[in-house]
């Protein structure tokens, strides 16, 4: 069959299967006997050879100048469906090489929110090192940072001003969605309209207090005032102490202003704060020093259940005793399974987002990545793309009160 052929018989088989061409008969002889000659004759005994019919018999399908027998139609729909699955199956590699040849010699960035030092650079330096090879084409991807608002300025930027042709991503706070619930407003985006291509990995926020402050334990702080350093009250860690303050009545002056957690944690290492909360997984690789030394303590933990490296430190959730309190911090919490997770804006082309989503994917199981994971002891939960969709459509789907009672805890929770 020529090419000219070829694609006639295609959208003939095309109109075929969508009803338009009977399906037992296709009004095409040169396919009929392309499809004998592909499919083998049915009564090949008979008829050894296929032919077109002669010039003005009727446009059925003939066997050696006889009208096709009703044993040949399942032939003829095997074929149908052969061709077709073969014309998807080129559609799609045709897609896959428009990706590639998109990405080929392009750059591709990884957003933050936040400065050098944190949780956030540290999971997007790692991606950034290993992502390229996984990603059709293969482009250069590179880290960029927009610290300011705790996050807030990067997903205001990136939701409205980023380029929207998959050549950016964004490793923002997992408490995006959350402060759109709580803070419509003043939030510059729609986590709705962006779409996650994976999480490398669920965090929980951890509370620490630095040795010889006035109170040491949480009894302690309803006793004697303590500050608590805290960056914009956008991130998930700032608001954590706000809403220990409303839920518990904890005595905590809240010092919100520094410019990231690691400026947070540096005002309690001078004495400047008593507490601060960040991420365990910014504990545990850029303070194990201070921890081991006893310079620092955790005293509560923001998860829905307690860390396995933290089995006697309470979560939050523990200390409060009214089951509506318990439902708002437990909505608090569901941010966690978000974690760290790479995102593209608003309007990406779904072709890239399914390679995006893949390569991600990919990466997670990238042996290379995974072991400089280990030697640098960053811990590595991934979820896919559809799995950290579930989580946001938890949140989303919050009822109003409980958003109404986090959002009264977030708002007098930061008063002094």
């Amino acid at each position: 069959m020529d090419r000219r052929a070829g694609h006639d018989g295609l959208r003939d088989l095309a109109a075929a299967k969508a009803g338009r061409i009977s399906a037992g008969r296709l009004h095409r002889p040169d396919l009929c006997h392309t499809v004998l000659s592909t499919f083998g004759n049915t009564n090949r005994g008979r008829h050894q050879r296929t032919a077109p019919p002669p010039n003005g018999a009727d446009r059925g399908c003939f066997m050696g100048g006889r009208r096709m027998s009703k044993s040949f139609h399942w032939v003829q729909a095997a074929a149908v469906t052969a061709l077709l699955l073969t014309a998807q199956s080129v559609s799609s590699i045709a897609r896959a090489d428009e990706v590639e040849d998109f990405y080929k010699g392009k750059v591709v960035t990884i957003l933050i929110g936040h400065p050098p030092g944190g949780s956030f650079d540290l999971y997007a330096q790692l991606a950034a090192q290993y992502f390229s090879k996984h990603i059709p084409g293969q482009p250069t991807v590179v880290v960029q940072g927009m610290p300011g608002g705790g996050g807030s300025l990067a997903a205001a930027y990136f939701a409205n001003k980023a380029p929207h042709d998959g050549t950016m991503l964004a490793l923002l706070p997992e408490s995006l969605a959350h402060t759109q619930l709580l803070e419509p407003k003043s939030s510059r985006w729609d986590v709705s309209k962006m779409r996650y291509i994976g999480s490398i990995a669920d965090v929980t926020s951890v509370m620490m207090v630095r040795n010889g402050a006035p109170g040491q334990t949480v009894e302690q702080f309803h006793d004697v005032q303590s500050n608590v350093s805290c960056s914009g009250r956008t991130t998930s860690s700032s608001q954590a102490a706000a809403m220990l303050k409303y839920f518990t009545g904890v005595k905590f002056n809240m010092v919100c202003g520094y410019d990231s957690a690691t400026a947070s944690i540096l005002a309690v290492f001078r004495g400047e704060a008593d507490i601060t909360t960040t991420v365990w997984t910014n504990w545990t690789v850029n303070y194990r020093q201070q921890m081991d030394a006893g310079e620092i303590r955790p005293v509560v933990q923001f998860g829905t259940k307690r860390l396995t490296d933290l089995p006697d430190t309470p979560t939050a959730i523990e200390l409060v005793q009214d089951p509506k309190a318990k439902e708002a911090l437990e909505f608090f919490a569901a941010g966690g399974d978000i974690g760290r997770a790479l995102l593209v804006p608003p309007k990406t082309p779904d072709d890239r987002f399914q390679a995006l989503a893949k390569s991600f994917d990919e990466l997670m199981t990238d042996p290379d990545f995974l072991k400089d994971a280990k030697t640098r002891s960053i811990p590595i939960a991934p979820t896919n793309a559809a799995g950290v969709q579930q989580s946001v459509d938890r949140i989303f789907s919050t009822p109003p009160e409980v958003i109404a009672l986090l959002k009264e805890a977030m708002e007098k929770g930061f008063e002094n």
